[in-house]
This record gives structure tokens, sequence and C-alpha cells, in this order.
């Protein structure tokens, strides 16, 4: 017998999502995916001047900061053919390379941890074979008896209470969780102390950022920074070992604990390869340039067709036509006015018009974006499959690492076609930061090389010229292929219009009725008891949702859109 769930609002994400699934015998047979509330930062930039748009972009979200400050600037400089000097590239680079190792490590441990880990049954495990099983599987300085049993005691006086304070509400004793006392010990012990490790990314940013949230470094044509290793009051080599030192703390944890965890648990849920792939059409952009044109790079983009990497279809720089010609956006199924078709975003347009949730018609305050008319799924999978088709070899090594130590614990041999899954999403999540930890030593290393030559540049000035041109900026975010398009007319922003990864993902069917990526990747999906849907909640965490991002509302003559009852 079918029977409808409405899941609002889907909780540990950033915004506001609902999920409605259809469920028949145990099974998801069909969803819908809503972005339930509505941004206007393009709007609020018509008419403004670009070497604001990056400031004002920030924004959009107050987890994906960094990563909107530096695609708009890119943006700009696309538009106007601007070179960067490498020295900002650097520091660019070692920006939002330490930016997504903070944003993987929450994601994993902080937002989708839970949905594996019954942190109640932690309280059964011996600290001393906890103990044992972690230092098996790593050489971590954290997996020590008297860690554990310290984790333990602090969650018994959790539960003595009565309140389980960050624990609350979750699916604890759920059929769906399979984890022993033991590995729960670990896994919720190592939650913990992520929380400590994730603030060492977070000072890296801080430090060359000068704040962060919102960098203030930024600009078009470069970086602030003063370069002098003489000066306590810029860019000195004092920082810059600082910077290296916590560097090096966070190799430890991502190579030790985290890809580890990540293995271990992907072995125990082993049925999860199984479950929650897409349309296994993949869209990663290249990032991390290391000239000052951007048409070279530290780590590759392109396009996969239907999962065969043998299809890998290169985006060689920020200029590539391929990538700019093949995106544009529907609104067929969102709470826009629409009836002209899919829009490239140089014409793109942003006119609500809200009509209720109607299952067949607008649903869904997200646009549909596709890539030469298909739907993409993007973020850490996409990356990771598109780095590994491109023969990049950091990506290759930690892939196949990984999925030899998940084939071990697992007694089974699995391959690279296992990460088409929701735990697959984890596991190349897992093996991006490590693959993005050793690329921020490198980085680290090759602006201390170029400043030791003598190049001391941040900043190339820009001149915005007459008459109209148009530019794409794109970062490869730590949610997925995040893009700014850009009109500028006599100097001004004329139109504005940001392509996020949630955008992607989260999309509603688009002109064609086709489901998105969430969607898509819901079906099947078993659900052993629909009151409580931590199936669900599992395979749309992977994607690690981020709505602030991927809905863009605003009534600039302040006309009623909706109204909201709270019941």
């Amino acid at each position: 017998m079918s029977k409808r769930i409405t899941i609002d609002p889907i909780t540990r994400i950033e915004g506001h999502l609902r999920i409605d699934c259809e469920i028949d015998g145990g099974k998801v047979t069909k969803a819908w995916a809503s972005g339930q509330m509505w941004r206007g930062v393009e709007q609020i930039l018509i008419g403004r001047d670009p070497r604001d748009a990056w400031s004002i972009t920030q924004r959009i979200c107050g987890v994906c900061t960094t990563v909107h400050a530096i695609t708009s600037v890119r943006a700009m400089e696309n538009a106007i053919n601007l070179e960067v000097p490498l020295n900002a590239q650097y520091i660019r680079n070692l920006i939002i390379t330490a930016h997504a190792i903070h944003d993987h490590i929450v994601h994993f441990y902080h937002l989708s941890a839970l949905d594996w880990v019954d942190v109640v049954s932690a309280l059964k495990a011996d600290p001393a074979k906890t103990a044992q099983l972690a230092e098996g599987l790593s050489t971590w300085s954290g997996n020590s008896k008297h860690e554990f049993a310290k984790v333990k005691e602090r969650l018994a006086g959790f539960v003595g209470t009565g309140q389980l304070g960050i624990f609350t509400n979750g699916y604890w004793g759920h059929p769906a969780m399979k984890l022993s006392p033991e590995v729960n010990l670990l896994a919720t012990t190592h939650y913990l102390q992520a929380l400590e490790v994730q603030r060492k990314a977070t000072k890296i940013v801080s430090v060359l950022g000068a704040k962060s949230p919102h960098i203030q470094n930024v600009a078009v044509g470069g970086v602030s920074n003063p370069i002098d290793f003489d000066s306590q009051s810029a860019l000195s080599m004092e920082r810059l070992l600082a910077i290296k030192g916590w560097i090096d703390e966070l190799a430890d944890f991502v190579k030790n604990v985290y890809l580890v965890d990540v293995a271990a648990i992907g072995a125990f849920y082993s049925d999860w390869t199984a479950i929650g792939a897409s349309a296994t059409d993949y869209l990663a952009v290249p990032d991390l340039p290391l000239d000052t044109k951007g048409t070279q790079f530290a780590m590759p983009g392109g396009y996969i067709k239907g999962g065969d990497l043998g299809a890998y279809k290169p985006i060689a720089s920020f200029a590539d036509e391929y990538f700019r010609k093949g995106v544009e956006e529907s609104v067929k199924h969102a709470w826009y006015k629409g009836g002209k078709g899919p829009l490239h975003p140089f014409r793109g347009e942003t006119e609500p018009q809200y009509t209720d949730f109607q299952d067949n018609g607008k649903y869904s305050w997200v646009k549909s974006p596709t890539f030469y008319g298909k739907p993409a799924e993007v973020g850490p999978l996409a990356r990771v499959l598109t780095m590994a088709a491109a023969g990049h070899k950091p990506t290759l090594k930690y892939v196949n690492q990984t999925l030899d130590t998940v084939s071990a614990l697992a007694k089974t041999k699995v391959g690279i076609p296992a990460l088409h899954s929701t735990i697959g999403r984890h596991a190349a999540r897992a093996v991006s930061c490590a693959v993005q930890v050793d690329l921020l030593a490198q980085q680290w290393d090759l602006l201390v090389a170029n400043i030791a030559k003598g190049d001391h540049a941040t900043f190339n000035k820009p001149t915005f010229p007459k008459g109209e041109v148009s530019g794409v900026g794109f970062h490869e975010a730590p949610r997925g292929a995040l893009s700014h398009w850009v009109v500028l007319k006599d100097g001004k922003i004329d139109n504005y219009q940001c392509v996020v990864p949630t955008t992607w993902n989260a999309a509603p069917r688009n002109e064609g009725d086709v489901p998105g990526p969430y969607e898509t990747a819901l079906l099947n999906t078993p659900v052993a008891d629909p009151e409580r849907p931590l199936e669900v909640l599992r395979t749309v965490h992977s994607f690690d949702p981020c709505l602030a991002c991927a809905v863009h509302v605003l009534d600039t003559e302040h006309k009623e859109v909706v109204k909201v009852q709270v019941l």
C-alpha cells in the first residue's frame, strides 16, 4: 500500500529543504525535493560596481562564504580578461582549500555521521576493545583506552540527566543502525575530536583572509595581502610557518581518522553501495590555478556521461567554451515566471510566481540546471570520478587505498562502481579531503618558493570597458561546481546569476520533467519505518544540501510574494 511522507524541514543542513516521498513495498517509488526559502542577492547586485560583488555574494550563505567571494572575482576577471598575479592565485588556493577541508570534516562528523552512528549504543561499549579496534586501523594519537573511557563517561552523564544535548532527537535504536557498540563509541569520540580539529582549517582562512566567515582580502585582480617577511603587519614568515603547522595537524587527522572512519563505516554498511545512485552524469570544474591566466590547474575537472569514466570530457580553462555554452536553467517546476524554456545564465530571469506545492506543477524555489540538456550531479563524487578519469595520480592513490580498506574489512572486493551510491559520496568526500590536504601543503610550498624569488606582487588593477561584456567564474566548492555569471554594461552589473552546487543537486524536475539528482537518488531507497525515515535522510545528507545558496528571489518593489502561516 502506497504511503506519502513529508520531511520538512530536513535538519543538519544549511537552509530549508522539504523532501516528499511516496513509499510502496518498503521502498521509495517517487520523490520531490523542494527549496522552501528564498534570497535576493543577485537582484541586489544589479546596477552596482562589479568590484563590490564579491563582498555581497558572500552573504548568500553563512557557510559557503569564501566560495562565493572567490567565484565572484573570477567572473569579473573572466569578463575583462584580467590576469591574476601568481602570489594571489596561491593565497586564494590556500584559503579555498583550507575552507574545503573544514567543510568536509564538519559534513561527515557533525552533519552526517549520526545517520550511521548510534550514540546511545556507545554506552554498551568496552573502551579497551574500542582502543584495540582503533589501534588496528590507524596510528591516531587520540585512539586511547583513556580517551574512549572519558567519552563514554561523558555520554553517560548526558543520558543520566535525560538530556542528550547535541545528540538529542537522533533515531537511536533504529533497525537500520548496525554498528557495534565499540564502533559507535569510536565514531562518537572522533565526532568530538573533530570539533577541535576543524578549527585548524578555519585559522588558516582567518590568517590569510582577515576573518572567517566572510573573508576580507580578495579583490578583482588579486588579493590585498601585502607580503613582507620582516613585518608583523603583513604576510610574514612567522604567519606562514604557523599555517604550515596547522596544515600538518589537519593532514594527521584527515589521513588517520577521517579517511579510516569512512572506510570502516562503509564496510559495515556495504549494502548502501547499491543504494542512492543518481543518473550518474557528473560535472566538476578544474580548480587551484597554477598560472596567472587560469589555464593550468592542480585539480582537473570535466564531464562524465552515464558513469562511464572512459567518456570523460575535460574542462580545460577559466575561458573554456564547452562549459560556458553548456549550462541552462529551467523554471518549469520552480516558483518563477517561465514560458521561455531553459535559459542560459547570461539571459537568466528571476521573477517569482508562487503557486503552492503542486506535485505535477511548480513546487520549489530552486531552479533546474542542465548541462547540454541533461541534469548533472555535482559534488565530491563528481570531483573524484572526473579527477580519476583524468588520471590524477593523487586521487587514484587515495581511491585505491580507501577501496582496498573497505574490501579488507567487508571481506569482499569493492571497486569504483560502488562509489555511485549514498555511502560512495561519503567515501569520495573523504578521498577528496585527503587529496586536498596534500594540495594545501603543495600550495604553501609554491607560495613560499615564489616569494623567495623576489616576487611580492598580489594585485593587478582592473579596468572596466564601455559597452557590454560578459563573464563566468567557476570554483570547485566543497559541495561541487559553483559558477557565477555576470553581464556588465558600461562598467556596471546588468545581470548576475549564481548556479550553485545545491541548485544542480536539489533541482526539481526540469523542462523535460526529468527528476533532479536528489529525486533520482532517492528512488528504491528502502524505508524500514516511514514514521522514522532515517534512510531517506542518509541519502539526502550525503549530498550536503545548502539551500541558502540554491534559491533566489527578491521583489524589489516590496510587493507580497507569499504569505506564510505559522501553525
